[in-house]
This record gives C-alpha cells, structure tokens and sequence, in this order.
C-alpha cells in the first residue's frame, strides 16, 4: 500500500531525515515512534507532499508520488491528519466537512468508502456542531472533525500525526475507538506517536525513528517485549 523507500529530506541547509525506509501493507496499521525532535513530522510531511523529498522514492498502491503535490494525494487514496489540523477556523464544521466530501468524490471518481452519514455517526459531538465555526470548538472537537475530513476524502490510508497529544484523556478515549472501528473496516493506518503505550494499542507493528533515521523495528506481537526492555525504550524514546 505505501513503501518509503531510502529517503531524504529536509530544511535548506539542514539534513532531517537520512535514508528513512519503511512499508504499510493493505488494511495493515503501522507506527513510527519516537522522542521529540527524532524527524516523526518531517517524514509525515515529506510524504503528503508539504517538503520535497531529496533522495528515495515514496510508493503508493504502485505509484511513485514522490513529487505529488499535497493537494493531488487523495486521488492516490492517501488522507493526513496533520498534528496542527489545518482546518478552516472561520468556516463551520459542515463547510469544512463539504469541502473534503466533494474533492473525495472527484478524487475517487464517486466510489465513497464512506458515506456522510457515516463519518457524521463516527462522532456524534461533531454531528451535534456542524453549524459552529470550527475556531470555537475545543482542542478535542477539531481533531475529531479533521479525522472526519479526511475520511471524506475517501482514503484507504489514513496517516494521523499525534492524534493524541495536547487532548483530555476521555477525547483520546474516543478517538482510539474510533480507529478501532476504522480498523475493522479495513483501513490501512499509519500512526505517528510519541506515546508509545498508545501506538501499541492500535496498531499491528511499528517502526522506532532517532536522530531523522529508523533505529529499531517492532514486528508483529513484538509490541509487550519491546516495552519491556527499558533499556531500549530509554535510549529511543527518553
């Protein structure tokens, strides 16, 4: 579904990433862990297109998107929640969720994976504020509506940037049912998180990233011994 393959990147002068690999198979759900500071973020948007990658080549479903445009990944079925949402504060919550519903629609030649009344059902606190600006909404309620968004776009991969940080743990809660509930419908998820106890919840492996490179790899039911070897959670994740 998505191979990163041997890639570099990063800002002006200043190298982040170096020769970063890594492989999401279909409905599979992956996580990059990581301190902060390790280049989690800049993989993420090196891969939606926001940097340009500077060597190493980025592989969707047997595409090169390499050099796609933000913009252009949902017609390759790719859907980012960006740590810092990036959402249209002056406009409401339903002309935030339209907006994502026709380009998903365009982009996916009308075939909806999901429908808006069942993106809406997902969380009921956005359905309850679709005639709210979004810039009034709590922390928690716009992540649950940049979720919404994307999955209107119609992804098969939903790549989420510490969906978790800076939120009450009750919102947290909610949002990892509904990734659960994704899960079950065979989306494939590509998780970036610091909390480790949380990417070991939802996902079936991960990837440990130091330094703007790979370091470790947790394979599948790896997840239990992998947190209890402190010495390695400490040298990775601090």
């Amino acid at each position: 579904m998505l191979e990163v393959d041997s890639v570099s990147a990063g800002y002006g002068a200043l190298t982040i990433l170096r020769d970063v690999s890594l492989k999401v198979g279909d409905g599979e759900a992956v996580a990059l862990v990581g301190a902060n500071g390790a280049g989690k973020t800049t993989l993420v948007r090196t891969v939606c297109g926001l940097l340009r990658a500077r060597g190493g080549h980025i592989v969707k479903n047997g595409t090169d998107i390499t050099t796609t445009p933000a913009h252009d990944l949902a017609r390759h079925g790719l859907a980012v929640v960006l740590e810092n949402r990036r959402l249209f504060g002056e406009l409401s919550v339903r002309e935030n969720l339209v907006l994502a519903e026709t380009v998903g629609r365009r982009a996916r030649g009308g075939q909806m994976r999901f429908t808006w009344d069942e993106v809406t059902a997902l969380f009921p606190v956005v359905k309850e504020r679709l005639d709210s600006a979004v810039e009034l909404l709590s922390g928690g309620q716009q992540q649950m509506v940049a979720i919404a968004r994307a999955l209107l776009l119609q992804p098969d991969l939903l790549i989420m940037d510490e969906p978790s940080t800076g939120l009450a743990p009750k919102v947290v809660k909610d949002i990892l049912l509904v990734i659960k509930a994704l899960r079950e419908r065979g989306m494939g998820l590509l998780l970036i998180e610091q909390n480790v106890g949380i990417a070991s919840e939802i996902t079936d492996r991960g990837y440990v990233m130091a330094l703007g490179s790979i370091v470790h790899e947790i394979g599948v039911g790896e997840w239990q011994s992998f947190l209890k070897d402190e010495r390695l959670v400490k040298a990775y994740l601090g």
